[in-house]
């Protein structure tokens, strides 16, 4: 279970995201990182009853700033990305815990053609239950 602990060390590092607090800190931040870990993988067991899921990637803290204007080195978040079993059963879901931020997904990261092709036309074919969400006052609210 992810606890205050972890969302404080996630806000402490978000605060001093540079190398010098890391380094003082790193111990206490595989402490909390480890629990994370293990929460993702009681939700990995569970969304496995429901689906069938292939593999479980945990992120890395570290950022790639070799491109970015942001040089923060650390990630402020803890997150995770579950693979559907492939060939037939693509797609996956993300869950991402940040303080005040925290959020699940699910569905294709950069689907190829073929898979796009094949939404679209599930789109096409019945449109109703997406128009219907779409529609929903609540998810008018985020979106």
């Amino acid at each position: 279970m992810i606890t205050k602990a972890e969302l404080d060390i996630l806000i402490a590092l978000q605060k001093n995201n540079n190398r010098e607090w890391f380094a003082e800190h790193k111990k206490e931040f595989q402490q909390h990182e480890k629990k994370a870990k293990a929460f993702f993988q009681e939700v990995y067991d569970e969304l496995g009853k429901q689906d069938s899921l292939e593999k479980m990637q945990i992120f890395r803290i570290y950022r790639d700033v070799r491109f970015s204007k942001d040089k923060a080195p650390y990630k402020n978040h803890f997150s995770v990305g579950f693979t559907r079993t492939k060939p037939l059963l693509r797609g996956g879901y993300y869950l991402h815990i940040e303080p005040g931020a925290s959020f699940v997904g699910g569905g294709f990261w950069d689907p190829n053609a073929e898979d796009l092709n094949r939404i679209r036309k599930e789109f096409e074919m019945d449109d109703e239950e997406i128009r219907t969400i779409i529609s929903d006052p609540a998810f008018k609210s985020f979106f």
